[in-house]
């Protein structure tokens, strides 16, 4: 069972949950987690959630998007309080993942909540100092809807590009629109994680393709329509 200590507003939609996790085994940036909720008639409702957080101990952080009509996930969001208990299954995945170890260039390509598995890695890097180059291409609607605002940063070694599909910001110089081939090009050869709805991750893995990435080192993580 998983305890939420804390709990962050991220934008109008979205929290981030900061839950401790006794016996927690750590986990790689880039897993997820496995969230079940019982009713008290019985009935029970589970979805996967990306782990927000680089490993810290028996601390993981889960960055929750309220899902109109689902079953879960506004509980999580507008319900659920410090103290309350959830039960957790995980860490899950070991193919989309990264390494501090691993030192070759990285593009990380989010769409909107996509961005939750990225900024795991993102914090992982910062964490042990790694030197490994990083990129990020981040396509959400507006600027209020960004995740991770006040800390979602530029640094030596981390270039970050926001992408708007609905509005941008004033003296934005791209205009708003969904992610096209100019987004991704002049990246150099790169490990490449793209993260979003499926229609998006289809559409920019095919981007890169087009522009010369190796499809083996494109790794893909997407979600659609599951009731939340």
């Amino acid at each position: 069972m998983a305890t939420l200590q804390e709990r962050r507003a991220e934008s109008p939609s979205a929290v981030t949950l900061v839950l401790d996790v006794p016996g927690w085994p750590g986990h790689l940036p880039g897993q997820h987690v496995d969230v079940r909720l019982t009713a008290e008639d019985g009935y029970r409702a589970q979805r996967s959630y990306s782990i927000a957080s680089a490993p810290a101990g028996e601390r993981v952080e889960l960055t929750v998007q309220r899902v109109a009509d689902g079953e879960v996930s506004p509980y999580l969001v507008d319900v659920l309080e410090a103290g309350d208990q959830v039960e957790l299954r995980g860490p899950v995945g070991g193919w989309f993942v990264w390494r501090p170890q691993d030192t070759e260039p990285v593009l990380l390509v989010a769409g909107g909540s996509g961005l939750v598995p990225l900024m795991a890695m993102i914090r992982t890097r910062r964490a042990e100092h790694a030197a490994t180059p990083f990129r990020l291409r981040y396509s959400v609607r507006t600027s209020a809807d960004r995740l991770y605002a006040d800390e979602l940063e530029p640094a030596p070694g981390l270039e970050i590009t926001h992408l708007y599909t609905r509005v941008a910001p004033p003296g934005e110089p791209r205009p708003p629109g969904r992610l096209t081939r100019a987004d991704l090009a002049g990246v150099p050869p790169s490990d490449c994680f793209v993260c979003g709805p499926t229609g998006f991750v289809e559409a920019a893995a095919d981007l890169l393709v087009d522009l010369g990435h190796d499809p083996a080192r494109i790794r893909t993580e997407r979600f659609g329509p599951t009731g939340g």
